[in-house]
């Protein structure tokens, strides 16, 4: 099997990568929704949102459940996969968990960062996301843990008052006297992509830190206490959550459209997520803006992870004495068979490239060298002058995520039972 390209970062940068890419996998909608709202109006997004995560979460749940031995079927076990998911990266969504048994819990939020984004936009955004996307999507991804899982409002926005704390609340109870959730006839559409069944190496048990979340529901987690190989696989997880979740988004757009017309809006979509994950990355790693930082990122973003579904080399040449990164994106793999990020790159489709490169230094430019059926490969080289920010990442950054700094917020303590 091959190895992931994270096994290339000690456990430290690992424990500050893992959330990093968990908060740009939340991003990935604050990129997408935009167009979707231009090309369907707002009830349209709607809609595209319920399917893509409807679609996505059930899918990734089950399998970092299976990665990190989770098991169990009450709402500790749910609550533990919300923890790893990228609709609840940490502390930008603040859930905050009550377990009173097996069968009851609570949780609220105590800050928002999706509702900080949206309600700038109006009272119908507001109810679209917190109503109509909320209502069917916390059930699909419950559902992953327990059928009989039902998650309902305690109260949630548009909050009255209009500064009121927490900002939502929830109960999550599993009632075996109704009827299980069936997931919608559609909800097989990603199970057989590559990206739902591809198998990543087991964790190692070995080295410091824990290696599995068996044990109790902890308040937080805090990453540094994991393992190395742990991480790792943590990290190739997420990477997964996003093209499941982005797979997701394609079908829900071609849907509503044709294929011309999901294929613009989802390269639109990965150019703007690929330069603000590129700068959260460079900055969270402490990197420069030079050619080896660029050849980093490549091998970290997670457009191009993990190693096993995505077909990418990167290497680090110096041609009449200019540094230059050069990328091959082979065509054989499972992420170009799925239609997820790696496909929707061609000679003349360069501008997710671009815009990734350019979150690590606003002067690289991407050229290609050749261009066959089977493989793609490009050079990033300097140029004299920086280039504009891409429309689609300026899309992007008007969310209040993309400048978000975590925190190191103690030790985390078990949630006991109440």
């Amino acid at each position: 099997m091959v190895n992931s390209r994270y096994s290339s970062l000690n456990r430290g940068e690992l424990a500050v990568l893992v959330p990093e890419l968990l908060l740009c996998g939340h991003l990935i909608d604050r990129s997408g929704m935009a167009h979707a709202i231009g090309a369907f109006g707002r009830e349209g997004m709607t809609g595209v949102a319920i399917d893509e995560w409807r679609l996505a979460s059930p899918i990734y749940t089950r399998r970092m459940r299976d990665a990190l031995g989770i098991t169990g079927d009450g709402v500790d076990a749910i609550f533990k996969g919300f923890q790893l998911d990228i609709g609840a990266p940490p502390q930008f969504m603040d859930f905050r968990y009550r377990v009173h048994d097996h069968d009851h819990g609570e949780f609220h939020l105590d800050h928002c960062g999706a509702l900080a984004d949206v309600e700038p936009m109006g009272e119908e955004y507001v109810v679209g996301m917190c109503h109509h996307i909320e209502d069917p999507t916390f059930d699909a991804t419950a559902l992953a843990t327990n059928p009989y899982a039902r998650v309902r409002p305690l109260h949630r926005p548009p909050r009255v008052p209009a500064d009121r704390t927490p900002v939502c609340a929830w109960t999550v109870t599993i009632d075996r006297s109704q009827p299980p959730f069936e997931a919608p006839d559609d909800a097989r559409a990603l199970a057989g992509t590559h990206a739902a069944t591809v198998e990543l190496a087991d964790i190692e048990i070995d080295g410091d830190g824990r290696h599995d979340y068996a044990g109790p529901l902890l308040n937080d987690l805090r990453f540094t206490d994991f393992s190395r190989s742990a991480l790792i696989r943590m990290a190739d997880e997420v990477c997964l959550q996003q093209h499941l979740l982005t797979l997701g988004f394609r079908r829900a757009v071609a849907e509503r459209s044709d294929s011309a017309v999901a294929l613009d809006i989802t390269r639109k979509q990965f150019t703007g997520i690929a330069g603000i994950t590129a700068e959260r990355l460079r900055i969270a790693l402490g990197l420069g803006d030079d050619a080896a930082a660029l050849a980093k990122v490549l091998r970290l973003h997670p457009a191009l992870n993990p190693a096993v579904y995505v077909d990418a080399e990167v290497s680090s040449e110096t041609h009449g004495g200019e540094r230059t990164v050069e990328l091959r994106l082979g065509r054989d793999c499972g992420a170009v068979a799925d239609g997820a990020w790696a496909a929707l790159v061609d000679d003349t489709h360069l501008e997710a490239l671009n815009s990734l490169a350019r979150g690590v230094n606003p002067r690289f430019e991407v050229r290609v060298r050749d261009s066959t059926d089977t493989a793609l490969t490009v050079e990033f080289g300097l140029t004299a002058t920086p280039f504009r920010e891409a429309g689609e990442v300026a899309i992007t950054r008007f969310s209040t995520g993309a400048a978000f700094t975590f925190t190191d917020r103690g030790i985390p303590l078990p949630l006991t039972v109440l």
